[in-house]
């Protein structure tokens, strides 16, 4: 057997976990904090969770562009662009606190959409230098580093704000600055990344496929397909879980606990998760994610007691890290380096995109689809149906193709 020395691979996967556990930490401040303080200062109570979607939009409409540079001037300057991106906004979100204003609270947090979309780019790293075999593993401890900075961010929130006699909007304005000394933080790490920069083509064919090439791959094709419906399907029903809960009778410490168990069933399998792709294959996995989610889907609409919300949304989130790593690990795979900035950002700005529509919708169907909340939260999970038909069809397409034709 050929030994492979994978001892970059793992420092560079070190230095992306620290990355995401404590920089990525700001995105889950932003979105505990980002409706609250946009409820205060919106002229319209309904345009309250605004910031949060200007956040992921800003996600979508950067990924192009910060796939490109990162293709051209390498992961680590791409990496320093997203904490800069990260460190404005938040300067700007806390300018806005201290006048009130709700349009350029929302300018900064489109910026803040370029560090988000930047981390999402971590994920792709951690398996630049990794061999074949420890890639899945390097994108799973990658995305693991989430379930640190989902304990980490809201803990901030609340020892910044807990204390805080202030009932303006300025209470949250310490939480921004922890936001900005966070990005600051890391810049510093990044200097230790050791990810080699792609060879510039010599020739016109080295240069790879074209976007429309790439997408008509089938391994290409169906692991954008099952990367945009694992995380828009995911949003959907986390964003109206909050209101879905309260609105049937429970507190909004209960609506708390349901999301927090919802995150950690979302990071916590990622520390295996790589380990099954590669004993069962990506394929496998994708699937296994994809009938999780039909699971949780089916839970939530078999009833509206607490224990049915708890476990829908652990389901949500266990299928959730199943079909996006399994189909981040097959993407990875499809495309030679040289394709990797088109490909990527292409990718980042689909998946994102249905994140975004998602995200808008959720709060429609929960609200208006019914008279009730429980009519919403039904016609909520009900939404989910076509979309994992057509991953789970794609998904078995790719399967029953011969093996020579699925590259």
């Amino acid at each position: 057997m050929q030994y492979v020395d994978d001892t970059r691979a793992k420092r560079n996967v070190t230095v992306l976990v620290m990355a995401q556990a404590f920089l990525g930490s700001q995105i889950t401040m932003m979105f505990v904090v980002g409706g609250l303080a946009g409820q205060q200062m919106a002229a319209n109570a309904c345009l309250a969770t605004l910031p949060i979607s200007m956040i992921v939009f800003g996600s979508m409409t950067t990924a192009p562009w910060l796939s490109g540079l990162m293709q051209r001037f390498g992961r680590r300057a791409g990496f320093i662009v997203g904490a800069l991106g990260g460190l404005l906004g938040a300067s700007i979100c806390a300018y806005a606190l201290t006048l009130s204003n709700f349009w350029i609270f929302l300018a900064g947090s489109y910026l803040t959409g370029i560090y988000m979309s930047s981390q999402g780019f971590f994920r792709f790293a951690a398996a630049d230098s990794a061999s074949e075999g420890f890639r899945p593993k390097a994108i799973s401890y990658v995305m693991a580093g989430g379930l640190l900075s989902a304990i980490i961010g809201p803990q901030l929130v609340g020892h910044l704000t807990s204390t805080n006699p202030d009932a303006t909007v300025m209470r949250f304005f310490p939480v921004y600055l922890a936001a900005m000394s966070l990005n600051v933080l890391g810049m510093f790490l990044f200097a230790f990344l050791d990810i080699p920069k792609t060879p510039k083509p010599t020739k016109k064919s080295d240069a790879g496929r074209s976007l429309a090439e790439l997408l008509k791959s089938p391994r290409i094709a169906v692991a954008v397909i099952c990367a945009m419906v694992s995380y828009a399907l995911m949003n959907l029903v986390m964003t109206s879980t909050p209101l879905a809960v309260v609105g049937c009778g429970f507190a909004v410490a209960d609506a708390s606990n349901v999301v927090t168990g919802h995150v950690l069933a979302m990071f916590a399998p990622s520390f295996f998760t790589g380990h099954l792709i590669v004993r069962f294959g990506v394929e496998r996995i994708m699937g296994l994610g994809l009938l999780i989610l039909g699971a949780a889907g089916m839970v939530a609409l078999s009833g509206v007691e607490l224990g049915h919300f708890v476990v829908a949304l652990i389901l949500l989130g266990l299928g959730w890290n199943f079909g996006f790593i399994g189909a981040t690990t097959m993407l990875s795979g499809a495309h030679t380096p040289n394709e990797r900035g088109r490909m990527q950002g292409l990718n980042d700005l689909l998946v994102f995109g249905g994140v975004t529509f998602a995200s808008l919708s959720s709060g429609g169907l929960m609200n208006c689809a019914g008279g009730t909340p429980q009519e919403g939260w039904a016609a909520v999970n009900i939404a989910m149906v076509p979309f994992l038909a057509l991953a789970g069809g794609a998904l078995i397409w790719l399967m029953l193709r011969p093996k020579t034709q699925t590259v």
